[in-house]
């Protein structure tokens, strides 16, 4: 089901708006380790693009898998001219594959979709309904989540809810990278070379007329997951350090108000020593205040420091990603 929720909220789409008759369609899947899903993900997807009749493409990004993820990837490529294959030297993380499907992709509409079929594909023909309306984006919004623990589905609804607090861009709650976007949305979004990636946020910031189509997502068809609590830290820690300059405030008024309890530990320990007959005395008031300042200084330099590494990885100008080899394509480039 779908509600008419654009986003930002700019009114509905105008149906007025240019859209090509026979539209090429690109949908763009990263791969890392899919080799149980991949012979699934497959015939489900192109049968569902066949039954759309409109001419398509299939962009499957190797993300330097270490299973036989590749090889299969090119056996379906040989079976289907509609497949095209992108092969990265080495791993180099899930927003960078997406973002090199999209770089690789000539369709007019551009389809993310991840491997593992939570995202059902068949929703792809009510993203496409709503871009011949008139929308640049529609992004899916989870309202059911199969599958996923207790514990994620509390931890993702709460990052993203911080993450709008705390942003100066309104990132849509429950969605990921499940989205169609339109081709110039992409050629904007290819004039954002950062190298700490956050798409759904990227996204938002664009503008565009976009729109939430609601759907439940399934649990994984087979294999597992690629995002660990590690990696599920990481990628939260990216999309509040890429959206937000909020952390460093907190840091400048945690310091702030250390400062403010030091000088009043200060004075009182004056007024006692000077007008009373106590005083604070002994080591451990004073191991205590040290540990205090320690520690809070620790956690302002962490919070500048992550600040400063990125800049130091933008400042390297690195791309983004390698590209080792392409298949199905009309030429035979090996990077962007």
């Amino acid at each position: 089901t779908s509600s008419p929720q654009p986003f930002p909220a700019d009114g509905l789409g105008d149906p007025s708006d240019n859209r090509p008759q026979t539209p090429l369609i690109s949908v763009v899947v990263p791969c890392y380790n899919e080799e149980a899903v991949i012979g699934l993900t497959h015939p489900r997807l192109s049968s569902t693009l066949a039954a759309l009749g409109l001419p398509y493409e299939i962009v499957y990004v190797n993300d330097g898998s270490r299973d036989r993820t590749l090889a299969l990837l090119k056996d379906i490529q040989a079976g289907d001219s509609h497949v095209r294959v992108v092969g990265f030297s080495r791993n180099f993380g899930h927003q960078l594959a997406v973002t090199a499907g999209i770089d690789n992709a000539a369709g007019d509409a551009i389809v993310i979709i991840d491997a593992d079929l939570q995202d059902p594909p068949e929703l792809i023909g009510d993203m496409i309904a709503k871009w011949r309306e008139g929308y640049d984006v529609v992004y899916g919004r989870r309202t059911i989540r199969v599958g996923e623990s207790a514990f994620k589905l509390a931890t993702a609804g709460l990052f993203y809810r911080l993450l709008n607090r705390l942003s100066d861009t309104a990132i849509p709650l429950d969605t990921g990278d499940f989205r169609l976007i339109d081709r110039m949305v992409a050629e904007a979004m290819r004039n954002m070379p950062e190298r700490d990636r956050f798409l759904r946020g990227m996204v938002a910031w664009l503008g565009f007329k976009q729109y939430a189509l609601d759907y439940k997502r399934d649990a994984r068809a087979a294999g597992e997951t690629k995002y660990p609590l590690r990696k599920m830290l990481a990628f939260a820690t990216d999309g509040i350090l890429s959206f937000s300059i909020a952390p460093l405030r907190v840091a400048v008024w945690l310091g702030v108000l250390t400062a403010a309890f030091s000088v009043c530990g200060i004075a009182w320990d004056l007024f006692t020593r000077l007008f009373t007959r106590h005083w604070v005395s002994g080591w451990a008031s004073l191991l205590f205040a040290v540990l205090l300042m320690g520690g809070v200084q620790l956690i302002m330099l962490g919070i500048v420091g992550e600040y400063v590494g990125r800049i130091y990885r933008e400042g390297k100008r690195r791309p983004l990603y390698l590209v080792r080899e392409r298949f199905g394509f009309d030429d035979n480039k090996k990077s962007p």
